[in-house]
């Protein structure tokens, strides 16, 4: 009988990073995030920079540096994206988070506690508007990744304060599930309704043990957070009402980045081995194990894409072979 095929497979898209780039001003500096224009399909980077994926990669880096990746798509002998632009961040801090938004061709990056705009797929910095300042965190209606927002007149939405702050946030329409320093919060944005929900650290005799939250959006109405309990790490779907719903996952150690598509939930933990889990079953389906000593060096983060993207390959190719056929000629034989 033959044995299942896993889910996922590992597929390098880019050699080198930063091949371009001068050899004395290379050293030190990161990867720090990435977006691309894909379909939903976890991404895995690494601190040397060779793993990730999208038709279209942005790259955002220590130094400050936007870069736009491009795989041509036509030519099978090419298999790895090629750097088709870059732009840098005027005040050359890391580049902490980037969101595409396809449907309006523009990208947020966020930088040194700012929002800067950028066109798509140019990278061309949008005139007009100003940087906006003093951001902690930020988060786009999942919604409109995908689709075009609604016509009609730009309003104002009013200022809701949260009294212990914000580290992180994810949005679905009107509801805004984000982490403070010790619980995940519940927020709706219409009528400015918060109900705290659960802490993200579980185990009470360490509360100062250093626990990263983790908010994911299933782009329905509920969304994916992790918690610490101090043995393990559970992830839990919670509705918009503070509910669980679907299934609860379990990992034995706290993820260092998680990943959802549905119906798996994708998770790299600290040994860096990737967890592949089903959420209708909770689960192990996949387990990819650590990077090789001569491998990349560790994953630090899995990053999910929007819509259909190239894999560059000459796997397939290589596999094709030529072979004569004979064709029959003079008239077809009557039936």
């Amino acid at each position: 009988m033959a044995s299942e095929i896993p889910p996922y497979q590992l597929q390098e898209l880019i050699a080198e990073v930063f091949s371009d780039v001068p050899h004395t001003t290379v050293q030190g500096i990161q990867i720090k995030c990435a977006q691309a224009l894909g379909i939903q399909t976890p991404v895995i980077l690494a601190d040397k920079p060779n793993l990730a994926s999208g038709s279209e990669l942005y790259v955002g880096c220590s130094n400050g540096e936007l870069m736009r990746f491009a795989v041509q798509a036509d030519d099978p002998r090419v298999e790895s994206y090629t750097i088709l632009s870059r732009q840098s961040l005027p005040n050359d801090k890391p580049v902490e988070e980037i969101a595409l938004l396809p449907s309006i061709s523009r990208a947020l990056v966020l930088s040194d506690n700012q929002i800067h705009f950028y066109t798509l797929p140019s990278l061309d910095v949008v005139t007009g508007i100003k940087p906006i300042r003093h951001v902690v965190t930020f988060a786009v209606d999942q919604r409109f990744l995908s689709r075009s927002p609604s016509s009609g007149h730009q309003k104002t939405e009013p200022d809701i304060p949260l009294p212990q702050g914000a580290t992180l946030a994810r949005r679905f329409g009107s509801n805004l599930c984000f982490s403070d320093k010790v619980n995940y919060n519940m927020l709706n944005l219409e009528t400015a309704e918060m109900l705290p929900c659960m802490p993200f650290n579980q185990d009470f005799d360490s509360p100062n043990l250093p626990v990263e939250p983790f908010i994911v959006s299933t782009g329905e109405d509920d969304f994916l957070l992790v918690s610490w309990t101090g043995q393990s790490s559970l992830g839990i779907f919670l509705s918009t009402s503070g509910d669980p719903v679907r299934g609860t996952v379990t990992w034995a150690q706290h993820p260092i980045s998680i990943c959802l598509d549905l119906p798996q939930v994708i998770a790299i933990l600290p040994n860096g081995s990737v967890e592949i889990h089903n959420i209708d079953t909770q689960s192990l389906v996949q387990v990819i194990p650590p990077p090789s000593g001569n491998g990349p060096m560790d994953r630090v983060r899995l990053v999910s894409a929007l819509s259909g993207y190239v894999v560059p390959s000459t796997q397939g190719a290589s596999q094709i072979q030529k072979v004569p056929i004979k064709l029959r000629r003079g008239p077809s034989a009557q039936p």
